[in-house]
């Protein structure tokens, strides 16, 4: 129960250095992704790099520094609970007027939950749901820029305004030939719009900053005209000269989905009110959830606090329960679902087999080093919870009884109420998007007589069509990997799902290795019958060495895989390819990842400037 007065003092330092903290962080966070825009400009592709990884670690270093600061001065976590009270009443009201009361509120959970005890978590002292809206921040008496532009042209104008919206960014570099591009955005346009009539209305706009990610810059806005809007992005491309070129018109929710994929690295974005860029993006993705678009602009921990809340709020509204996944068991990871809800949980094991030489602590930071890298559209993300409550009666008793088998220092059940009703309590948990999992995407097609590689035999075209789809996107995944400096470790299958549309993406971490720490080498050529007949391997094997040419008996036992395989990637299997990409990206080369089918670019570069597959 809140008091009925504010009379503490100490309540009210206590929030406003929680304010502080919070104020720097953002101002940090913010100062970094406006850099973004220089470094773009300067070709500092290493620099963009660098920074995306720290930037990922600000938010832990700020709650560090500012719980540190409310311990030291204030003694914080030896405070009556209703001073807590009005610790959180005092930080609602300096939450007035703030242009990130959203992401405020989040700081203060974590804050508050470093210093408190978890069994406080649940009650007033903390945000469980927002207590200060987010709607029409801009509508108020605020210096801060407009969310967004607009222009509008007519159909004899529509060059000139795209050139006018391209030069109001102010990037530093030249266009290429900005007019040239300005008129194949304009014909995509006017495809797009068809025969329609230009209504009173006709409008572009367009988010006021740039998006930056790996070595483009993407103007993100709408097309208008009447009651429809076509959401669009342009994705804003350097040559080796130094100059820039528009690559593409993007256009509809499927593109723009794609480029703001969870399998992407965050955009470097200068944004004042992050909540009007997320609520302006969704309207251009309705299906994509809040908590993914405010990841994809790097706020991970209010995407992470979003995702809680909903799905809390789905807990509340279903009834089938937690059963183990689908699909064939890993070694390291115990995995677990809810049918209704899309993603997985995956718990680390608390042992492995003899094969699997790792520790939880090597695991999670594999995970981290993921979570840090570019993702290149091939790669989950993962959201990481700890100390993660769920209702006992919604666990299947197999589910339990696995956990309690093979990961029972991750699990506690606890009847925290007193009332009877158990909480399950996961200690370490990481939660990804559900996908079709490769190896099952490719049976069905088997099951369905695809199995045959020629099509004499029978086998029914859409089951050889999906085989063929699986084959070629899996090793154009592990070609966009390699482009992306990793190297998977574990390459079957059942590592890799298909999304929702289409990709195929790689899912499980344990085995993951940068490509330049990696020694790939060609098998020995045997020097006796004895060397050649041997089951055993009698070469020397270095812990970092890797045969590509081995990989074949484990991926190609299908003679109908193997035969797609063959056509499109053979390559895979000679080291002398791995070798070469790791040379290059050893000298310091950063190759172009797009995340749009190169059949949109109007400009194809030079083949030695594309990621090495064909996205």
């Amino acid at each position: 129960m809140f008091p009925q007065r504010l009379d503490s003092t100490l309540a009210y330092d206590i929030a406003k250095a929680m304010m502080d903290g919070f104020n720097r962080h953002y101002q940090l966070f913010r100062t970094e992704s406006a850099r973004a825009k220089h470094r773009f400009e300067t070709a500092d592709w290493h620099g963009q790099q660098r920074a995306q990884r720290e930037r990922i670690e600000f938010y832990d270093l700020r709650v560090r520094e500012c719980s540190n600061r409310l311990e030291h001065e204030f003694k914080a976590g030896e405070q009556p609970m209703d001073i807590w009270q009005q610790i959180k009443l005092h930080y609602i009201g300096l939450l007035v007027n703030h242009h990130q009361p959203e992401l405020a509120e989040t700081f203060f959970n974590s804050v508050t939950t470093k210093i408190l005890h978890r069994s406080y978590f649940q009650n007033d002292f903390i945000f469980v749901r927002p207590a200060v809206s987010t709607e029409y921040i801009e509508n108020g008496e605020s210096e801060a820029r407009p969310t967004y532009r607009c222009y509008y042209p007519t159909r004899d104008t529509m060059c000139e305004v795209l050139m006018q919206m391209v030069n109001d960014f102010d990037l530093r570099n030249s266009f290429v030939d900005l007019a040239r591009d300005a008129a194949l955005v304009q014909a995509a346009m006017v495809e797009r719009l068809g025969e329609a009539k230009l209504r009173a209305n006709f409008q572009l706009q367009v988010l006021t900053s740039l998006f930056f990610r790996n070595k483009g810059a993407y103007i993100v806005g709408k097309l208008i005209n009447g009651f429809n809007e076509f959401p669009f992005a342009l994705p804003v491309l350097p040559n080796k000269e130094g100059q820039v070129a528009i690559d593409a018109a993007l256009f509809g929710e499927d593109d723009l989905l794609m480029l703001f994929s969870f399998a992407r690295a965050y955009f470097m974005v200068d944004m004042e009110i992050p909540s009007a860029y997320v609520q302006y993006l969704r309207s251009m993705m309705p299906r994509k959830p809040r908590n993914e678009i405010y990841n994809a602009l790097g706020l991970a921990k209010q995407g992470k606090t979003l995702f809680y809340r909903d799905f809390l709020h789905h807990l509340n509204h279903s009834s089938d329960k937690f059963r183990i996944a689908p699909g064939i068991k890993g070694m390291v990871m115990l995995v677990f679902d809810l049918p209704s809800f899309p993603y997985v949980f995956k718990v680390i094991k608390d042992y492995y087999p003899p094969q699997k030489d790792t520790t939880r602590e090597q695991i999670k930071g594999k995970y981290l080093l993921v979570k840090q890298h570019d993702r290149v559209g091939r790669m989950a993300d993962t959201l990481e919870y700890s100390e993660v409550g769920f209702p006992r009666d919604r666990f299947s008793d197999e589910l339990i009884a696995e956990i309690e088998k093979f990961a029972p220092s991750q699990l506690e059940i606890v009847d925290r109420d007193g009332d009877g009703r158990n909480e399950v309590i996961i200690k370490h948990v990481y939660i990804e998007r559900r996908m079709i999992p490769l190896n099952i995407y490719l049976q069905e097609a088997f099951d369905a007589g695809g199995a045959a590689p020629d099509p004499a035999e029978g086998a029914p075209a859409r089951a050889r069509e999906q085989i063929e789809r699986g084959v070629i996107e899996y090793g154009n995944a592990i070609k966009d990997l390699v482009a992306a400096n990793i190297f998977p470790g574990d390459m079957l299958w059942k590592n890799f799902g298909i999304t929702r549309n289409g990709k195929v993406v790689f899912y499980d971490y344990d085995e993951i290795e940068y490509i330049t720490d990696c020694n790939f080498r060609k098998v020995p050529t045997p020097r006796n019958e004895e060397e050649e007949m041997s089951g055993e391997v009698w070469y020397t094997v270095g812990p970092k060495d890797v045969f590509p040419e081995t990989f074949g008996p484990f991926l190609l036992g299908n003679p109908a895989v193997r035969q797609v395989f063959m056509k499109h990637h053979a390559d895979l299997l000679d080291a002398a390819f791995w070798q070469s990409h790791k040379e290059r990206i050893q000298q310091g080369h950063v190759y172009d990842v797009f995340p749009y089918e190169q059949d949109k670019r109007f400009h194809i570069a030079h083949p030695d400037e594309q990621v090495p597959a064909s996205i």
